[in-house]
């Protein structure tokens, strides 16, 4: 894959097919109460169906309605992202698992930071990137904690310093 970094973004939009919700009080979902183009969707699952988990049985519904929402273009995109997902080694796929379930217990405010976090590393040029990578790879773990309090550090001053309007904006 051209750019390394979209490993972590695969992660979070391909998962929600990959792993079955994490909702432990799930109902039963009967094959019947699908729609016809969800159950033609989910024909490999018919005979077995009633011996899924209920959590399984919503997150495969919760799916097809997702994919019936998408556009070819967005189909296709799903289709390379999922068909990048099948081709990671076991283990590499269980520590984005094991990451996406750590994202997922955090609160919404924490989310949306670790998602603008994400956003800002992909803006950066390739070759910064790579910098900052090898950095993160290569630091103790003391060094790697004094990174979280220097990016949180910023992130303070950032939402304290008043908004300039850009000279277009006046």
């Amino acid at each position: 894959m051209k750019h390394p970094y979209v490993w972590a973004l695969m992660a979070l939009l391909s998962l929600p097919f990959a792993l079955p919700s994490v909702a432990a009080d799930a109902a039963p979902l009967a094959w019947n109460a699908l729609q016809a183009d969800q159950q033609k969707l989910l024909e490999r699952y018919a005979g077995k169906w009633d011996s899924l988990p209920p959590a399984r049985q919503q997150a495969l519904a919760r799916g097809t309605q997702r994919w019936l929402a998408m556009d070819p273009a967005a189909r296709a995109q799903a289709r390379d992202r999922f068909k990048t997902w099948r081709s990671l080694p076991e283990e590499r796929r269980e520590v984005i698992r094991h990451r996406w379930e750590r994202f997922q217990q955090l609160d919404p405010d924490r989310q949306a930071e670790v998602r603008e976090n994400f956003r800002a590393f992909a803006r950066l040029p390739p070759w910064k990137r790579r910098v900052l990578r090898q950095r993160w790879l290569t630091a103790t773990p003391a060094e790697r904690e004094r990174m979280r309090e220097r990016l949180q550090e910023r992130q303070r001053e950032r939402q304290e310093r008043p908004h300039k309007p850009h000279r277009m904006e006046r």
